[in-house]
Formats: structure tokens, sequence, C-alpha cells
């Protein structure tokens, strides 16, 4: 064990530049595409709960963009966006469409999962269907609109390591350094570095998702 520990300090110290340079960019991939997907997922989710008649058009179609191979998608973002096929900004702009894809249904399943009682309510109370959909129906879909996030976030930080294939430097770059020197310490720091990311994100979300539902807390208490 401690033989591993030296060897891991070792090469923690003989690559210090890049291993910080290729953490932020992760970290970038990690965070950016994952907020610009939902973005773009919250109107077509709502149009897919909204108008009915929409939902299979809106939520197959986002679903066949997740069955695009993520090497098709790194290989192609280039022509279509005009950068470098090592430029992260593909890896990106990938990881954005996958989250999309798969976002777009989670913002429906959550406007939908307000109890009609609850709705009722609303209406009885002398609410508008905006002012119902805005003060009740965004607020008691955060739980299933997080939740979905969290899946996403961590399918996401897997996906991030594919990239290191096409030459993206990112840390997913520990692990071709491995396979091409035959050395297990760059890919245990690759394994480690990729958890913490996952878990610590996973917690942030976590975190998120109870801050905006604070009535959840006192429920419970």
């Amino acid at each position: 064990m401690s033989a591993v520990l030296s060897d891991l300090f070792t090469y923690l110290g003989s690559n210090r530049d890049d291993l910080v340079r290729w953490t932020l960019t992760t970290l970038w991939l990690a965070a950016v595409p994952l907020a610009a997907g939902f973005a773009a997922a919250v109107p077509g989710g709502w149009l897919a709960w909204r108008y009915r008649w929409t939902r299979t058009a809106v939520i197959g179609g986002a679903g066949l963009l997740y069955t695009i191979p993520s090497l098709v998608l790194f290989l192609v973002l280039p022509e279509i966006l005009g950068t470098r096929i090592l430029d992260p900004v593909n890896v990106g702009a990938a990881l954005t469409v996958y989250a999309f894809a798969l976002l777009v249904r989670t913002v429906a399943d959550g406007l939908e999962s307000a109890a009609p009682d609850v709705l009722e309510a609303a209406t009885a109370m002398g609410m508008t269907g905006r002012q119902r959909l805005r003060r009740v129906q965004v607020h008691l879909a955060v739980p299933v609109v997080m939740a979905g996030i969290r899946v996403v976030a961590v399918s996401n930080v897997s996906l991030i390591s594919v990239a290191s294939v096409i030459g993206t430097s990112q840390l997913g770059q520990l692990f071709v350094a491995g396979s091409n020197s035959g050395s297990l310490t760059p890919i245990v720091l690759g394994l480690v570095g990729f958890t913490v990311l996952a878990l610590s994100l996973d917690a942030t979300i976590v975190g998120i998702g109870r801050a905006l539902t604070p009535w959840r807390r006192a429920v419970m208490r």
C-alpha cells in the first residue's frame, strides 16, 4: 500500500500542471453542459406536458438523440461547429445534447407529478393556469427534476472520459497515459478523480434540491 501511495504522490508531483489543467477542463465539461442541457430541456418538457399531442414527438425525438454514439458526435460536431477536433467545446456540445435528451422527459414528468387535488385547490383559490404553473407545479416538480438531473450528471461524467480517445485534454487522459505506459498509477488516479467529481457533483445537486424545497423539510419535521 505504501508503494502505491508513493507512486501516486510521485506522479502527482511530476504532472502537477497537466493535472490541474485537466481537472479544470473536466469540471467545466461536467457542469456547463448539464446546465445548458437543462435550460434547453425546460421549454421542450413544458411543451410535451402542455400539449399532450406533442409528447410522443418531443420526448421520442429527444430519446433518439441519446442513441447517437458519443464518438460519432465527438467527430461530427467539429464539422458542424467549425472547431478543431481536440477542442473541449466539441465534447461540451455533445454532452449538452445528451443532457437535453434525457432531461426533456424529466421536466415533463415533473410537471405531471403535481397531484390533481392540489391543482384543484389552487384553482379554487382563484389562480390562473399560469399562476398555478409558476407557484404550484414548478415547486412540486423540483424533486422529480432534481432526481433526473442527478442521473444525467453522473452519466455525463462517465462520458467525459470517452473523449480521451480522440485526444481531448481532460482527466480521461490519465487512462490513455496508463494504457500507453503499462502503469496502473495514472489509471488509479483517473478513477479516483472521476469518482470524486461524480460524488461532489451529486452532493451539490442534492444540496440545491434541498434548498429549493424547504417545505419538504418542514413536512418531514
